[in-house]
């Protein structure tokens, strides 16, 4: 069987990556199945040889997406929030690169927090005065950008280093902050124990270290190799998906695709 993305993304990238996978497993004689993203991402926890019981919350947090699912099983979820606007990830990617460092900007900039001050700048936590479980990062990107914009100018030397440094430890501590805060409402609202987080942002230490201290019961991550997109999570995905596989050779690429649309699967438990 071969397991391919169906969405949700690029119309134009799914369609390039669906068409391989649907000629390639016809070329070999084998069934396909075309699966989603960030359900795959969803999955990846349970590659680990302690993986995640269900149910769970789930913080999805990858470069385009920023979301809390109520995981009852495998193929069973309910949506508890979503961002309004930029993802985490996309907040890390557009700060990386006012502070003029590399794509992708999530490992960057917590590359460069390492050495910084994360107390010496102020941060919003946007939307933790509120109730909900939605999130938002325009807000905190925005105050980013000013913040830049008043400190590093004229700066040079070791004091411009040390002031990047620290403008990325505060902002980096300010993700962390809100999505840990975001996470503990999640599970005293589900009433549940367990809390699985995956997506390329699930690798970053200072998240992990905020959710291990501040939320209640036990949460999981998918290995550091498997929190960014990877093959072995598509996979899986198409493993539990596998009941809906084809040989009609049919692309049908789903750009938008909420995750508590997918059908339930097909006697795969």
């Amino acid at each position: 069987m071969i397991a391919w993305t169906r969405g949700p993304g690029l119309a134009g990238a799914l369609l390039v990556g669906g068409g391989f996978a649907v000629s390639y497993a016809a070329a070999i004689r084998r069934p396909a199945v075309g699966v989603h993203h960030m359900e795959g991402h969803l999955l990846s926890p349970l590659l680990e040889q302690q993986p995640p019981p269900f149910p769970f919350v789930a913080l999805l947090v990858s470069g385009g997406h920023t979301m809390l699912i109520e995981v009852a099983e495998a193929g069973r979820y309910r949506l508890l929030g979503e961002t309004l606007d930029d993802a985490a990830g996309e907040a890390f990617d557009k700060t990386a690169r006012l502070l003029g460092l590399a794509y992708p900007g999530g490992p960057e900039v917590a590359r460069l927090a390492e050495t910084g001050d994360a107390s010496r700048f102020a941060f919003p936590r946007p939307m933790t005065d509120r109730p909900g479980l939605d999130f938002s990062f325009s807000g905190l990107k925005t105050h980013t950008r000013l913040l830049i914009q008043r400190e590093l100018t004229g700066l040079h030397g070791p004091g411009l280093d040390q002031t990047r440094a620290d403008i990325a430890a505060g902002f980096e501590r300010a993700v962390a902050e809100t999505l840990a805060i975001k996470c503990t409402r999640a599970l005293k609202a589900t009433r549940l124990e367990r809390l699985v987080v995956a997506g390329g942002v699930s690798a970053n230490r200072r998240l992990r270290a905020e959710l291990d201290k501040k939320t209640p019961g036990t949460v999981y991550y998918p290995p550091p190799a498997l929190c960014t997109d990877n093959g072995a999570m598509i996979a899986l995905a198409g493993w539990f998906r596998r009941g809906s596989a084809t040989r009609n050779g049919e692309i049908g690429v789903r750009p938008r695709w909420p995750l508590d649309e997918l059908p339930p699967m097909e006697g795969v438990r």
